[in-house]
């Protein structure tokens, strides 16, 4: 049976396990950016340890891609310079800043990507050529406040 007890402000279920509370990050995927229309796949990664905690479904980031996204906030001013690598392709940067990285594909028709940072998550997002950008750049910024506002 499932307890609930407060940490700080915030309840914590003791008992859920972790599969379940995986289930529900990927549920707020679908619900908050895939069912946009407008963001092809996406994926929630712990800071502190590196790991992908929910994607959407066939998206498995590489621990390198993954050690890649985290290490692209430290480098904002060479990343509005240079670009980002991200899946094989060369993206130019739109945006780079201590929460959001937005990048564009070098190849026509290929889309962009956009990296969203909290607290302790980072929130990585494609969206293809005929999806509007500025559609899935909003969807990815609500669900990066709504991690900001639960202390995530």
């Amino acid at each position: 049976m499932a307890t609930m007890w407060m940490e700080g402000d915030r309840y914590q279920i003791k008992g859920v396990p972790d599969r379940v509370k995986m289930n529900q990050l990927n549920n707020l995927l679908h619900d908050a950016l895939i069912s946009t229309e407008h963001v092809e796949k996406c994926a929630i990664i712990e800071k502190k340890d590196g790991e992908q905690k929910a994607a959407s479904p066939g998206f498995n980031m590489s621990k390198d891609q993954i050690l890649s996204v985290l290490d692209d906030f430290k480098r904002c001013s060479v990343i509005r310079k240079e670009g980002i690598f991200f899946e094989e392709k060369n993206y130019k940067c739109i945006r780079a800043d201590k929460n959001s990285i937005y990048a564009k594909s070098l190849q026509p028709g290929e889309g962009g990507v956009i990296l969203v940072r909290t607290n302790s998550l980072v929130i990585v997002a494609t969206y293809t050529e005929k999806m509007f950008p500025s559609v899935c750049v909003e969807a990815m910024e609500k669900l990066g406040d709504y991690f900001r506002e639960k202390g995530r």
